[in-house]
């Protein structure tokens, strides 16, 4: 049982001290931010991180929208917002980003945005036909989401299962990029 906790296997949320063991420089080498989102989030565009942790891709997608663009970056857990924001403010990207505390059964968007990425999150979410539809909600029309599950906590089977919820809210899948230790899919608002 203690095994399954540190390994993260039971269901539950992230620690905010455990996300420490891999939002850190190192993983750059294997998930670059810049290389995932290049073809997907553009300058000026309105973009939310949900499931942001520590804001290892907020803050990557505040400077790929530029000035001009906004990153909503959601989070359960006060303490990740709360390094994140320290996280901006030494990158220079404080003024494009929005943190947005969460509830275990609402996102919070308000408004619509271009893009959505939830990265390793989805899998800790207890109603995830809910959740889809609330993203798909926040999406603009024709936008989309890189949905994204680390291997080592989600099958191949469980990822299919979970993309049947995102069917099911109207998106469309399409393959996603090649992203070290995960599956990942391309989600399009219809």
């Amino acid at each position: 049982m203690l095994l399954n906790k540190l390994l993260a296997r039971d269901e539950h949320v992230c620690p905010w001290w455990m996300a420490w063991t891999f939002d850190n420089p190192l993983r750059k080498l294997f998930q670059d931010p810049e290389r995932i989102l290049e073809n997907y989030v553009r300058e000026g565009m309105t973009v939310a991180d949900i499931g942001c942790g520590m804001g290892y891709f907020s803050v990557a997608m505040a400077k790929m929208v530029g000035p001009a663009g906004r990153v909503l970056s959601v989070d359960l857990q006060e303490k990740m917002l709360e390094y994140l924001k320290k996280r901006a403010s030494r990158a220079g990207v404080t003024e494009r980003i929005t943190t947005v505390l969460a509830e275990p059964d609402d996102i919070k968007i308000t408004g619509q945005v271009d893009f959505v990425l939830a990265f390793w999150m989805v899998h800790e979410v207890k109603d995830i036909p809910r959740f889809f539809g609330q993203v798909a909600r926040s999406l603009k029309s024709g936008g989309k989401m890189l949905y994204v599950e680390p291997r080592m906590h989600v099958t191949q089977k469980r990822f299919e299962e979970i993309l049947g919820h995102a069917k099911a809210a109207g998106f469309s899948v399409n393959d996603g990029p090649k992203i070290g230790m995960s599956r990942a899919a391309i989600l399009q608002r219809n």
